[in-house]
């Protein structure tokens, strides 16, 4: 089988000789925590979570602020997303590479938006998240067939939507004060 072996020998050398992007791949893997495994999507799910709640706790927001910091942080990394996962993706030569996580953290933002810094939203959000990520029940799994980054990044921006209804749905009879 030689021909097998000099198109495996060939393919590794072209994604090893490709130039990578510094930024694209700083975002695109979330500083990092989409290289971690098992499951970098989790990790970049819990970077998300833990800059969130940083964030709560030393700006010190109230909760119509600390919705409104996380849907710009939502938007933000939509925004620096779509064109990372894009370059990383062209990049890795990977249609949806898994150390792309940017996606990740942004639909986790959208989880959280009505969250309250307590730990049973936050995980409850995380879980949510995760869960339908994972799922992906329709329309999300059909999203990933946009173009590049745009199909990268939509899938868990609607998921991040699913866990957010389910979220609020929860939280307002689970917690009556919410």
């Amino acid at each position: 089988m030689p021909g097998v072996r000099s198109r495996i020998t060939m393919t590794t050398s072209v994604a090893a000789n490709t130039r990578k992007t510094p930024w694209a791949w700083i975002l695109g893997t979330f500083f990092g925590s989409g290289l971690l495994k098992p499951g970098p999507g989790t990790y970049g799910s819990i970077a998300a979570v833990l800059i969130w709640r940083l964030s709560a706790y030393f700006l010190d927001l109230t909760r119509p602020q600390l919705t409104i910091l996380t849907l710009v942080f939502a938007i933000l990394a939509t925004l620096a997303g779509i064109p990372a996962a894009s370059r990383v993706a062209r990049e890795s030569g990977q249609k949806d590479p898994q150390i792309v996580v940017i996606d990740e953290v942004a639909g986790q933002w959208i989880a959280l938006l009505f969250a309250a810094p307590i730990w049973k939203h936050y995980v409850m959000a995380l879980v949510l998240f995760r869960l339908f990520d994972i799922l992906k029940p329709p329309p999300v799994r059909q999203l990933e067939h946009l173009p590049s980054g745009t199909g990268i990044m939509a899938d868990d921006l609607m998921a991040g939507g699913y866990a957010l209804i389910c979220f609020v749905l929860i939280a307002h009879f689970a917690f009556p004060n919410f």
